[in-house]
């Protein structure tokens, strides 16, 4: 996987816990530096260890269908994409809270993160160095994360949508990217 196809797919993932950091952004009586950074450690912490466990679980079945693989990637990359389409068409609630307590940051760490252990098993398929592709996909998400509290604060929620429908449709350009590929039209 070339570094920028790892740079889009960082910030595809990163966009649902963008546009959530953003609602806690907006909900803060208070952002602070500090405030913003454990919203990032969640989010990035979370987003860097769920496709390491995809990858784990991947790995472990990767024998068994290397002749589907590229139709399984493509396949769960454009469901994750059409389903960040469908949420920044209609928001879920909860995100709302700007509480930092940590039964409810692990909820939406792990909330926030769901697709990045499907995508962490597309790279039991695919060629990828896995600690620092998820690394690479933690630090975005941090960074972003730290950011979308900042813009929350002080934008409301405007760009929430376009953050999760920008995310969604990176998801699902590099799916058929990968499809193409191995159909060998690329």
């Amino acid at each position: 996987m070339a570094f920028w196809e790892l740079l889009l797919l960082a910030v595809g993932l990163s966009m649902d816990a963008f546009a959530v950091s953003i609602c806690k952004g907006l909900s803060m009586d208070r952002v602070t530096g500090k405030r913003a950074v454990i919203v990032g450690l969640w989010f990035g912490g979370f987003q860097a260890l769920m496709p390491f466990l995809g990858w784990l679980l991947g790995s472990r079945f990767a024998a068994y269908i290397t002749a589907v693989d590229h139709w399984i990637a493509f396949a769960l990359l454009v469901f994750l994409g059409l389903r960040m389409l469908r949420e920044a068409r209609c928001p879920e609630e909860g995100a709302d809270d700007g509480s930092l307590a940590p039964r409810g940051m692990l909820a939406m760490a792990v909330a926030t993160s769901i697709d990045a252990l499907a995508v962490g098993i597309t790279f039991a398929f695919l060629d990828v160095a896995v600690l620092p592709a998820v690394s690479f996909i933690g630090v975005i998400t941090f960074g972003l994360s730290c950011l979308g509290v900042k813009v929350g604060s002080l934008f409301g929620t405007r760009f929430q949508a376009k953050a999760e429908a920008l995310g969604g449709i990176i998801l699902i350009l590099l799916g058929v990217k990968i499809l193409l590929e191995h159909l060998g039209v690329l």
